[in-house]
């Protein structure tokens, strides 16, 4: 009841452009009280959906610059629409990442408080096992993530025959070199970043790059930033085709996440970002996962496996970004996983 309120009053925001708060409660015709009004709208300016303007009795409302990027998206009724009937923003949009994202945060304030809340669960839970403990779980999540990030790129390896890859270095019978070896690339990205827990204190193109290096080693996928336009399947967004513009919304992109001081925010736009802009011929998303778990092992955060991800949801949520520049489906999808992370290994 409580959302079908807060859709009412914006859907008037965005007839009305501008309102004071007894404007939207007498126009809204709710039946609530006007203090009731009051607190949505607080919530709603906390969540970062409307702004304000003005002070005192002179303040008004209106929608967020934000509101696009954060407000809930229904998914399932999203993809009810055949991707040539859904309206989408097909173009790379420059300025979300040089100026919409520079000046937003992207999590609520109960979103960031259970994230920490977590992350402290996992600090806690650390400091009670050994060095070899620790390790242990490192690992076991490593092959977890190794297997998933695989598999969401269509590798069959199940979780099991991964496993005996990556431990035993014994291949599973049927499967293709191609998918054993992305799976022993993955295990070596992650190998590199836990040795190397400094490396993505201030991401730069050079060293995404070189991640991407390692997840395409003997995969006949070309190095380096793409010369050469793309296309995505399942959707008509198309990402950038120029190497200066792509190079250009890569170091955007860098400054964009070492400007913000939260690691999660962090750690979710590299998510989402790389992706976005696909920089590389072919291992974006690939790489967008490793680099995500970079900045959260440098910060001393739990990393992710995205284990109990379902892919095609995750493939969804990543079109909506792409389609709608809208990241509620993709955020979920990473609190949850940050959770599950948090819950199962540490």
């Amino acid at each position: 009841m409580a959302e079908d309120n807060e859709i009412k009053i914006i859907e008037l925001l965005k007839q009305h452009k501008t309102l004071s708060s007894k404007e939207i409660y007498d126009k809204t015709s709710l039946k609530i009280s006007y203090a009731t009004v009051k607190r949505m709208l607080t919530k709603l300016v906390s969540d970062n959906l409307l702004q304000t303007t003005g002070q005192g009795k002179g303040t008004k409302y209106l929608i967020s610059p934000a509101y696009e990027l954060l407000h809930v998206i229904d998914i399932e009724d999203y993809y009810k629409k055949e991707i040539d009937e859904r309206e989408i923003k097909s173009g790379f949009n420059l300025d979300l990442i040089s100026d919409t994202l520079f000046h937003v945060t992207i999590f609520t304030v109960s979103e960031l408080e259970k994230l920490q809340s977590l992350q402290q669960t996992y600090k806690n839970n650390i400091k009670k096992l050994s060095s070899a403990e620790y390790n242990k779980e490192l690992e076991r999540l490593a092959i977890d993530l190794s297997w998933k990030s695989s598999q969401i790129e269509g590798n069959t390896y199940s979780l099991l025959e991964t496993e005996h890859l990556l431990r035993e270095k014994k291949t599973a019978s049927g499967k293709t070199k191609e998918e054993a070896i992305m799976l022993l690339n993955h295990k070596e990205a992650i190998d590199f970043i836990i040795e190397h827990p400094d490396y993505f204190a201030k991401p730069s193109v050079r060293s995404i790059e070189d991640i991407h290096g390692i997840l395409i080693k003997e995969l006949a996928v070309e190095k380096n930033l793409r010369k050469k336009r793309v296309g995505i399947s399942g959707t008509n967004y198309r990402p950038l085709d120029n190497e200066f513009q792509i190079k250009e919304a890569m170091m955007e992109m860098s400054k964009l996440i070492n400007k913000k001081n939260n690691v999660f925010e962090k750690a979710l736009l590299a998510l989402v970002l790389i992706s976005y802009i696909q920089p590389f011929m072919d291992g974006n998303k690939r790489t967008a996962r490793i680099v995500s778990n970079a900045l959260l092992m440098h910060n001393k955060h739990c990393p992710i496996s995205f284990r109990t991800v379902n892919s095609v949801d995750y493939k969804k949520a990543m079109l909506l970004f792409y389609e709608q520049n809208n990241i509620s489906a993709f955020k979920e999808i990473f609190i949850n996983q940050f959770e599950f992370a948090v819950k199962t290994y540490f």
